[in-house]
């Protein structure tokens, strides 16, 4: 049975485990500190094989991650976690790469429905524009590089409000000698966000397509909070995956087209690469910010009553020191002339 790495683990006499992050079928996810930087902090994908596979596939599968690793440590995107190391070790795969602070955007989104509120879609075009950015970059690698997991959980959202496409798990370079290989690292993905063709198989074919219906059907929920049908349901049923607009009324005939369009069920009806979605998306908006601003806190109602009577406040303020001014002139002349007066009055009765 896998076993996990407990906390206090040292890693390549390096890394030392401080907290498990996450766990699914292909292996886990740790928190870990870098002791050789001191300070630093890291996320270490732990990738177990295949359960029951032949020693051959084992090998084979090592290999294959060493390729794919390699590729990744080379990638720099601001919207990507920098990849700084990997290694194998007792028969699992090791990838180290930054660790990104702040909460994934599947948590985000169940705060905002225990609310009972959606996700403004001024704020969600602004996380697409950014994963946009970042899937235009992996996509023009040579060979281009799929991600082939996208979804919710695997999109933070920093501090400083920048998205991070993270877990690195499925990434997979594009063969376009031998586009339909299926491998151990490929996996299935998550079923909502998954589209027919990469389903395993020798009729599994991956293009950069396969990432524009994920990319699609994360931004469907997100914008409903409702996970989309799975292609599975779809292919059964045509009327399993209800029009956006349908659950929230709020979404623009723009984005709703956007959408739809990328979770075509057949790839040649998706957009053609990442330039035209995003002509589909932001055409006849401002350019959406890259980073949305922090929303500022209102000023108090008096702020808002001296700002809006500046002009005002400045006459009252002029006239009370023009007034004080005068009656302190006057004070000082009847002060200073009082006596003389007397006596002047006295000198003429007499």
């Amino acid at each position: 049975m896998y076993e996990l790495q407990p906390p206090g683990t040292v890693l390549r006499n390096r890394y030392k485990i401080a907290a498990l992050v996450g766990q699914g079928g292909a292996g886990a996810v740790y928190q870990a500190e870098d002791l050789r930087l001191e300070g630093r902090m890291c996320a270490i994908k732990e990738v177990q094989p295949q359960p029951g596979a032949s020693r051959e596939v084992i090998v084979q599968a090592q290999d294959q991650f060493r390729r794919e690793a390699s590729i990744l440590a080379r990638l720099d995107h601001p919207n990507l976690p920098k990849v700084s190391d990997y290694f194998s070790r007792d028969g699992l795969d090791y990838l180290v790469m930054d660790f990104v602070a702040g909460r994934n955007l599947k948590e985000v989104l169940d705060e905002a429905r225990r609310q009972n509120q959606f996700l403004d879609e001024e704020r969600v075009l602004a996380w697409a524009q950014q994963l946009c950015d970042a899937l235009e970059y992996l996509h023009s690698q040579e060979p281009a590089v799929l991600h082939r997991d996208i979804k919710p959980a695997n999109i933070k959202l920093t501090p400083e409000g920048r998205i991070k496409l993270v877990d690195f798990g499925l990434v997979k370079p594009l063969d376009p000698e031998d586009p339909r290989t299926v491998t151990v690292l490929q996996g299935l993905g998550s079923l909502p966000y998954t589209p027919l063709e990469q389903y395993g198989g020798g009729t599994g074919h991956t293009d950069t397509r396969t990432d524009i219906y994920a990319l699609g059907a994360t931004l469907y929920h997100l914008l409903t909070g409702r996970a989309p049908a799975t292609a599975q349901e779809r292919f059964v049923n045509p009327h399993a995956l209800p029009p956006s607009q349908t659950i929230n009324s709020e979404i623009s005939n723009r984005t709703e087209t956007a959408i739809s369009r990328a979770m075509s069920m057949h790839p040649e009806k998706r957009p053609a690469g990442i330039a035209e979605l995003q002509q589909l998306l932001f055409t006849g908006l401002s350019s959406p910010n890259s980073i949305p601003r922090q929303p500022q806190p209102k000023p108090s109602p008096w702020l808002q009553a001296l700002r809006q009577n500046a002009v005002l406040l400045v006459i009252v303020l002029s006239l009370l020191i023009l007034a004080i001014t005068v009656t302190w002139q006057s004070t000082t002349t009847s002060a200073s002339t009082g006596p003389a007066a007397l006596v002047s009055g006295s000198l003429i009765a007499l």
